[in-house]
């Protein structure tokens, strides 16, 4: 058994694509070898900012022999009266490669077993490049020299080894070889690796730490022992930290840690400004102590050894400081002005050229948060922060802090609102209006700041949709997927039942710019999103639409619900017995839909009280307020006397009058039962 090595060298691959790209390659690789029928061991992958590469152990020396059996014509077609093989026969016979000889004729056809030989390792792994290489796909491409060929980066050599055997392709005029590079400034240009199997120690030695797990265990260790020699508290597993340590990952080949300083002056700057400057502009670590509160040193990863290691540091604080510098002056500059100042000058600014400006934006939010607020019966106190919070919450956009540190935008807002005299309420609502600020990220937490992030994105939404600018595809240049997924996601996490249908209706009444708005599109955009949350969270396909059928109320938190509680429920013994009872009772209430109220004097049987009475007590509108688990469970406890009532009933009675009756009992339970949304579409089979 043989091991392959292919590497393909590369400028430097932006540190966001590397991870992306090592994981498309595996899984290329694992299509080529499929297709080919060549079996392995294992697939590894490595990458550095400057190659890709996969090592495949334990390659068999040929691929699988393939058998296979192809139907020809029937054998009435096939051969003639005197038991010759006509032209229909003998075309199958040419398009198979083979001999009329070998037919078989069985279950009334010709058949031919067709037997493909293995092909030798190296033959298939020559296509390794036109096959996989060549095929990578990116979301940010170059091109370079005289070629059309479009690559993440330029490709500047390619290995390719068979055990200690060239497999020689070409990608444009590139060809393979054993030679790869190490490191940029501490090794040659051109490293010879003897063998495939020397791939991972023969870089080692060329000061390239090939594998990127090993890579980002190396940089972990180190900044924890700098951190804590020093007594220092680094913590490398939030989310934020997570993601820093995986983009300086793949920027370095030879990480070597150090540590920073600068002066404590600094430390006056809010926190999130310091944390800003290190974290998103220097990709510097920052550090507390004990008690959480921020120091003045920060950690950092150089791509080198430890030479001349004084002055990086040097030249590391020297940046830093300059950020903090500006960062110190806008925040003394920003308290010379007051909110009025700055909203003035938002008042000119433009939201969109086909929507107008972010105060009128502002403007509509505050008008539908109201809206909300008074549905959900908010109380004087929160309704007037809320009122505050949407005349003022955009303001520090025009802030000198947030012109130079966009990222601080709210959170500067915040800090910069409690200065100026704001209630703590409102303050807080002006950096939540911004939650979540990612698919997974946090919501917000206070009532007033959920409230404004809902109405902002949902005002977004339909102002949006009403311009046109409408997301397509995996086209959404505004975010208006991750804003209705924010909206979705906060509206169950506070567990606010909005029907958005009047709501919206309402809204773009009253909003003279907005009224062609097709709410119908914007409500199943929404509803969008509830179906991809919840196939995310692993819910069954069928059942999330089953979950998101027979929409009435476009209340996201109640369909989010029953799409849970049918989940939760799919495991149940009697699931099947339910839905099918149910799903019975719909198939045939959808043929004679009535409004008519059930008369008992017309009952025949047991049966049909017995099925009367199970339904008598059950208001929808009562239990769906309880929520869809309630609904789910009356629904449940109806089946053995459904079941009960089709063993001794038939429906369609002689007695048109006994008919019609039959058909309003049942229309009452199916109208039960579409509060759940529509089960039929549950796969029980």
């Amino acid at each position: 058994m043989s091991t392959f090595l292919l590497e393909i060298g590369l400028e430097e691959i932006p540190a966001h694509l590397v991870t992306s790209s090592e994981n498309q390659l595996i899984e290329r690789t694992k299509k080529f070898l499929s297709e080919h029928r060549l079996t392995v061991g294992d697939i590894k992958p490595y990458s550095t900012p400057r190659r890709l590469a996969v090592v495949l152990t334990d390659v068999a020396e040929t691929s699988e022999s393939l058998s296979e059996e192809k139907r020809g014509p029937s054998v009435d077609r096939a051969q003639d009266e005197n038991g010759n093989w006509t032209k229909a026969a003998l075309g199958f016979a040419r398009g198979q490669g083979a001999n009329p000889e070998a037919f078989e004729i069985k279950d009334g056809y010709v058949w031919l077993t067709k037997r493909t030989a293995g092909v030798a390792a190296n033959e298939i792994l020559a296509k390794i490049g036109d096959e996989v290489v060549a095929q990578m796909k990116f979301s940010t491409y170059m091109k370079w020299a005289n070629h059309s060929f479009l690559y993440v980066r330029p490709i500047r050599w390619l290995v390719a080894l068979l055990d200690s055997e060239v497999i020689s392709f070409n990608v444009l005029d590139i060809t393979t070889d054993r030679f790869t590079r190490g490191h940029r400034f501490l090794s040659s240009e051109h490293v010879e690796i003897s063998s495939a199997d020397n791939y991972v120690t023969t870089l080692q030695g060329a000061n390239v730490v090939v594998d990127a797990t090993v890579r980002k265990n190396e940089i972990r260790s180190q900044l924890n022992a700098i951190a804590e020699a020093n007594g220092w508290v680094l913590q490398l597993e939030t989310d934020a930290a997570q993601d820093l340590l995986e983009e300086v990952n793949n920027i370095v080949e030879w990480p070597t840690a150090f540590a920073g300083s600068f002066d404590e002056k600094y430390l006056e700057i809010p926190d999130e400004v310091l944390i800003t400057s290190m974290r998103e502009h220097q990709r510097f670590f920052f550090v507390t102590n004990e008690k959480g509160q921020l120091l003045p040193h920060f950690l950092s990863i150089r791509n080198g050894n430890r030479e001349h290691l004084n002055n990086v540091i040097a030249g590391n604080e020297k940046v830093l400081v300059a950020r903090l510098e500006d960062a110190e002056f806008f925040y003394h500059e920003d308290q010379t002005k007051s909110i009025s100042d700055y909203m003035t000058k938002v008042k000119k600014l433009v939201f969109h050229e086909k929507i107008g400006t972010v105060y009128e934006h502002m403007q509509r939010t505050g008008a539908l948060a109201s809206a909300m607020a008074a549905a959900l019966k908010f109380d004087e106190a929160q309704q007037a922060d809320l009122t505050r919070a949407s005349e003022i919450y955009k303001f520090d956009l025009m802030t000198g802090m947030v012109g130079e540190f966009d990222e601080l935008q709210g959170i500067m807002g915040e800090h910069y609102a409690k200065l100026f005299g704001e209630d703590d309420a409102v303050a807080t609502a002006i950096r939540e209006h911004y939650m979540p600020t990612s698919a997974n990220g946090e919501v917000a937490q206070s009532e007033i700041g959920a409230l404004l992030a809902v109405a902002d994105k949902l005002d977004s939404i339909v102002t949006f949709f009403a311009a046109g600018l409408i997301p397509s595809g995996s086209n959404d240049p505004y975010g208006l997927r991750r804003a209705a997924t924010g909206i979705v996601r906060t509206l169950v996490d506070k567990k606010w039942h909005i029907d958005l249908r009047p709501l919206l209706a309402d809204f773009v009444q009253q909003q003279g710019k907005v009224t062609d708005t097709d709410l119908t599109t914007v409500v199943d955009f929404m509803l969008d999103r509830v179906r991809k949350l919840s196939l995310d969270a692993g819910i069954r396909q069928d059942i999330v639409i089953a979950g998101l059928g027979n929409v009435d109320r476009a209340d996201i938190v109640y369909i989010s619900q029953r799409v849970e509680a049918l989940s939760q429920h799919s495991g149940d013994g009697n699931f099947r017995d339910v839905i099918e009872a149910l799903t019975r009772v719909d198939r045939l209430a959808v043929k004679q839909v009535t409004n008519a109220t059930v008369d008992p004097t017309k009952f025949e049987n047991q049966s049909e009280k017995d099925l009367y009475q199970a339904t008598l007590t059950l208001d929808l509108n009562t239990l769906m307020h309880d929520g869809a688990e309630n609904l789910y469970m009356a629904l449940a406890n109806l089946q053995q006397p459904i079941a009960a009532y089709f063993d001794e009933t038939m429906v369609n009675a002689e007695d048109e009058s006994v008919k019609d009756n039959r058909y309003a009992q049942l229309n009452v339970i199916q109208r039960l039962t579409n509060g759940l949304g529509d089960l039929t579409q549950i796969v029980i089979k």
